[in-house]
């Protein structure tokens, strides 16, 4: 029997959508349909101190206005917190994470990548410490379904990723993989900027012995100068004014093919007609492209 396509869209309340963002979300979506999938929307706001205060609102209804409707009910990462303590909890008990009291110094001195370090010499009860993940023995190198093989730098795969940070918040590491787990997500369709910590994401589902999702990583939208679209960059947000527009120039960015009349078509035909023709091997192998344009207010 032929599993059911689950997808998803995870985006964090930093700020409104982009021109990168919809890219994401469009080709996650479309992805989804054109296999007669599932399509869900989950809230990544495990970050207070990154949220933008509104921004949850803003990202539902750009979605609502250029019609990307999702399955299911909204999920929050903020209302899943002990969720992720008992998988901790649990992996702890298998001795497969340790306490980590490094300082960021320390990290900088090792070349930025954390050597698995002996906490016994900084136990006391004044230090706060953060969780990490035992990686041994993982695979530098994944299978994706866009950008074919992709290799990872040994030592950075390798590296004993946080699982919980020393403020108390969970990593984004361990909140996703749980969620995809428990969500049945089994397709993940996302930006190229994520290929360096898919090798490591991939561990953690076998570790948690859970079969890993299948991964395809679309271009990432850049700048001229290199630097992607994004709001740590200031990327404006999209005109949800003008949505069919966005979705066109999101779909050409994509090298999808466009109807002769699609300036005629409403933006409902207009993705009916992106998902019987969707062609994710018009952007094979590609991670990035730059955006001449940027579609904003």
């Amino acid at each position: 029997m032929r599993m059911t396509y689950i997808g998803r869209f995870a985006p964090s309340p930093t700020g409104p959508l982009h021109f990168g963002s919809l890219v994401a979300a469009l080709g996650s979506w479309l992805d989804a349909r054109a296999n007669n999938g599932q399509w869900l929307l989950r809230i990544e706001d495990l970050d207070p101190p990154r949220a933008m205060s509104g921004a949850e609102d803003l990202i539902i209804q750009s979605l609502e206005q250029h019609k990307l409707f999702w399955d299911g009910e909204i999920s929050y990462q903020s209302q899943r917190l002990g969720d992720y303590d008992k998988v901790l909890d649990e992996l702890a008990a298998k001795g497969m994470t340790y306490a980590c009291y490094c300082s960021r110094r320390e990290i900088r001195e090792y070349g930025g990548l954390h050597i698995r370090c002996n906490s016994e010499n900084k136990n006391n009860d004044n230090d706060v410490f953060a969780s990490r993940l035992k990686v041994d023995n993982i695979s530098p190198a994944f299978t994706d379904c866009f950008q074919g093989t992709v290799e990872t730098e040994p030592q950075q795969a390798s590296e004993d990723f946080i699982l919980k940070r020393k403020d108390g918040l969970h990593a984004y590491m361990l909140a996703v993989v749980v969620d995809d787990i428990q969500q049945g997500v089994n397709h993940i369709i996302r930006g190229s900027d994520l290929l360096t910590t898919t090798c490591q994401q991939i561990y953690l589902f076998e570790q948690l012995n859970a079969r890993p999702p299948i991964f395809g990583h679309l271009p990432l939208a850049t700048r001229a100068n290199g630097d992607k679209l994004s709001k740590q960059n200031h990327a404006p947000a999209i005109d949800d004014k003008n949505p069919k527009h966005n979705l066109c120039q999101a779909l050409m960015f994509l090298g999808q093919p466009l109807p002769e009349n699609y300036h005629d078509l409403s933006i409902t035909t207009l993705l009916d007609h992106a998902v019987a023709h969707w062609q994710p091997e018009l952007f094979k192998g590609q991670q990035s492209s730059v955006v001449t344009q940027e579609y904003s207010h």
